[in-house]
């Protein structure tokens, strides 16, 4: 019996890579490096900020490394403030989920300052009351340890949650923690997202192959 859905946040409650990729580029060009939309892919949706630092550079102190996340994400919230919209269905999805009084939550890798910044712009910091900051835990995606302590929580079994994600790292730790994971495909190809262990891929909360084939198959649709 389904009792709870976990969100990721950025790239599926709302569509912020752009102005993440956007951000990065100009940022890391002051340290002589370019990248293209392939390589952020890659290398950055869905990574913690110290990973991708330390990977890309390693020259910086942690010290360094901390002041230039900060700086990374204050930049961020600033190019973000009049673009940020959510995805497209979830206007349908959430009362759905509201009416059937499903337990929620956010489980996101994003740093605190984002996270809350997001669902205030998106006007649902009363939906998600439960916010699960993967940097604030031991381990962040791709190690199931968010999930498992979203699952924790919200004193729900993995098989009664449904996650949405859409990185590959993000649904790797959805799937490791045992809970069926559908991809939205808003940043990655399809095929990646069910690569990581997807049950279904869709390319935003309006596509009704999500009512018809997992969250009510038996139930007539909803108009979406």
């Amino acid at each position: 019996m389904l009792k709870a859905l976990l969100f990721d946040l950025d790239g599926t409650l709302t569509h912020s890579d752009p102005v993440h990729f956007e951000t990065w580029t100009e940022l890391l060009k002051g340290y002589g490096l370019a990248i293209s939309l392939d390589f952020y892919k890659v290398h950055f949706n869905g990574r913690l900020n110290e990973h991708i630092i330390q990977d890309l550079l390693p020259q910086l102190s942690v010290d360094e490394g901390i002041q230039l996340s900060r700086y990374k994400e204050a930049e961020f919230r600033r190019r973000a403030a009049t673009v940020l919209r959510p995805l497209a269905g979830l206007d349908v999805l959430l009362p759905w989920m509201n009416q059937r009084t499903l337990k929620r939550a956010v489980v996101t890798n994003a740093p605190r300052d984002n996270a809350y910044f997001i669902l205030k712009t998106l006007n649902l910091e009363e939906t998600f009351p439960v916010v699960i900051l993967g940097e604030e835990l031991e381990r962040g995606k791709p190690d199931p340890l968010p999930y498992t302590f979203a699952l924790d929580g919200l004193d729900i079994a993995p098989q009664e949650a449904i996650v949405f994600e859409d990185s590959p790292s993000g649904v790797q730790a959805a799937v490791a923690a045992g809970i069926p994971t559908v991809g939205i495909a808003s940043s990655q190809p399809p095929e990646i997202l069910y690569q990581a262990g997807a049950t279904l891929v869709v390319s935003d909360f309006s596509d009704r192959r999500l009512f018809e084939q997992l969250l009510e198959p038996t139930e007539p649709l909803l108009s979406v």
